[in-house]
C-alpha cells in the first residue's frame, strides 16, 4: 500500500487528496495541517469580514469531517510539520516525531507579509489572509467603534479591506509605495481612472507614501509616512504582500526560487517531492518563466496534476498566465497579462461610463487586455488570450464573438484583438 502524505490542506491538497484516492482506492493519504479548519478560500475572507457571506460560506468543499469520512483521510489536524528530509524520505514532526513516506506533496501555500514597522506591535496590526485574520477584524469591528483607518498595500485584496471599511464610514487612508493602485495589473490610464472613482467614494488616497513609523497614541496610532506627512488612525491593516511557506524544506535538498520549482507534472527537483499551490513557481505561460501565481483555479489546477502523478497517472499542467477578476466600489477590474509589455494600444467604450477595455497588442498578437466594468467578457478574452500563448495565434470563436458584440464591442475592434489591422 502507498503512503501519500500531504503537508496542508487548501485547494491544492484537497485537490491532491481527492485525485489520489479517486486513482488509488486503497493508499494511505496522510495529511499534516497547521489549523483545523476544512479548505478555504482566503480571497472570500474580505466577504466574511463584510457580512456578504456567513462563516460556512468560506468552505466551498464542506466540513473538515465530511471530506476526510469522504475521502478516507488519515487527518492530522493542528499538526506542524517541521521539516522534510527528502533523502531520507521522512518528514519530521513539532513533535519531534519521524513519519515516512512513499509519495510527497507541499502544499504548504503563503503567508501574510509585512515589515516590521517601528512603533507597531505585529500583534496589534490587522492583516488579511487567513480565516484567522478575517475573525480578528470582523471581532474587532464588532465591538469597537473606528473613525479612522490606515490601510497599507494597494493590491486586490486592500481594496477589498478599503470598501468594507468605508461602508461602515470608517474614513479610510489607502497607502502604497507605488505612485497608482494595481501597478502589477492595471494600465497607468486605468489606474487614473480607479483612483478618481474610489476617491469619489471618500478614500482618502496616499499613494507613492509609505507607513515609516507609528507611534501609540490614547486612541490609536499617530502614522508618519515617507512623502512627510502624518495622519492619526485607530485602526491599521496590513495587505502587502504575500510570501511562500517553504521553511518546511532545506534547499540543498529541492530547489527553491521565490517558492519550490516544479515541472509540468508538479514535480519538484527531489524524486517523489511534488509542490502545489501559492507555495510553489510552476510555468507563467507569457514569459515561459517558473512564477508564482496565486490563484485559486491554478491551485487546484495544480493538486489535480499532482494527484495523478503521485499515482503514477501521467499528468501535465502547461501553466497559467497573470490575471486578476475582481468586483468593489460598484466596478469591475479585470486584467489579463503582463502589463509591462508594450505595443499597439487599442481602446474600445467610454473610461468613464460602460465597458471599457484598453488593449495591447505586440507583433500582431494580443499581449494584455484591462477591462472596466463589464466582468461578463472576461471568460471569452481570457481564453482567446490562452489560445495565443499557447498555439501564438488564434482566432476567437464565432461563439465568443457574438458574446463580445452583445456587450458592446465593435466588430472591428474584435478583429484588431486577433491582430487584423486591415479593417
Amino acid at each position: 500500500m502507498t503512503h501519500y502524505v500531504i503537508i496542508g490542506f487548501g485547494c491544492a491538497g484537497y485537490y491532491a487528496a481527492k485525485t489520489i484516492r479517486n486513482n488509488d482506492p486503497n493508499g494511505l493519504i496522510s495529511v499534516y495541517s497547521e489549523h483545523s479548519y476544512a479548505p478555504y478560500n482566503p480571497m472570500l475572507t474580505t466577504y466574511y469580514v463584510s457580512g456578504k457571506i456567513p462563516f460556512e460560506g468560506l468552505f466551498p468543499f464542506g466540513s473538515l469531517e465530511d471530506i476526510t469520512k469522504e475521502l478516507n483521510l488519515d487527518m492530522h489536524a493542528e499538526c506542524t510539520v517541521d521539516k522534510i528530509l527528502a533523502d531520507e524520505k521522512e518528514i519530521v514532526l513539532k513533535t519531534g516525531e519521524h513519519v515516512s513516506y512513499d509519495k510527497l506533496l507541499i502544499a504548504t501555500g503563503a503567508s501574510a507579509f509585512a515589515p516590521r514597522f517601528e512603533g507597531l506591535d505585529p500583534q496589534d496590526a490587522f492583516y488579511m489572509r487567513t480565516i484567522d485574520d478575517a475573525i480578528k477584524l470582523r471581532e474587532a469591528l464588532e465591538q469597537r467603534t473606528y473613525k479612522n483607518a490606515l490601510v497599507v498595500g494597494a493590491s486586490m485584496v486592500g481594496i477589498k479591506v478599503v470598501e468594507l471599511l468605508n461602508n461602515r464610514g470608517i474614513h479610510t487612508v489607502f497607502a502604497d509605495m507605488a505612485t497608482r493602485i494595481f501597478p502589477l495589473a492595471a494600465y497607468p490610464e486605468i489606474s487614473t481612472e480607479i483612483e478618481e472613482r474610489i476617491s469619489k467614494k471618500g478614500i482618502q488616497l496616499a499613494l507613492g507614501s509609505a507607513l515609516q513609523k507609528a507611534e501609540k497614541t490614547e486612541d490609536g496610532y499617530h502614522c508618519y509616512m515617507s512623502d512627510g506627512s502624518a495622519i492619526d488612525v485607530d485602526l491599521i491593516v496590513l495587505c502587502i504582500g504575500t510570501r511562500a511557506n517553504t521553511k518546511v524544506a532545506n534547499p540543498e535538498e529541492i530547489k527553491i526560487n521565490r517558492a519550490f520549482v516544479v515541472d509540468h507534472g508538479m514535480a519538484t527537483s527531489h524524486p517523489d517531492i511534488f509542490a502545489a499551490g501559492d507555495c510553489c513557481e510552476g510555468t507563467e505561460l507569457q514569459s515561459q518563466n517558473t512564477m508564482i501565481i496565486g490563484l485559486w483555479a491554478n491551485a487546484a489546477h495544480q493538486g489535480t496534476t499532482a494527484g495523478a502523478n503521485m499515482t503514477g497517472k501521467p499528468a501535465e499542467f502547461d501553466g497559467n498566465f497573470l490575471h486578476n477578476i475582481t468586483h468593489f466600489m460598484d466596478m469591475d477590474f479585470i486584467g489579463f497579462g503582463d502589463n509591462r509589455l508594450t505595443g499597439e494600444v487599442l481602446t474600445s467604450g467610454n473610461i468613464h461610463d460602460g465597458l471599457y477595455v484598453q488593449a495591447v497588442i505586440k507583433d500582431h498578437q494580443l499581449v494584455g487586455v484591462n477591462i472596466l466594468d463589464n466582468y461578463r467578457i472576461s471568460v471569452a478574452i481570457k481564453n482567446f488570450l490562452y489560445q495565443v500563448m499557447e498555439k501564438h495565434t488564434a482566432e476567437i470563436s464565432p461563439m465568443q464573438k457574438g458574446i463580445l458584440i452583445k456587450e458592446g464591442l465593435k466588430p472591428s475592434f474584435i478583429e484588431k484583438l486577433e491582430g487584423n489591422f486591415n479593417v
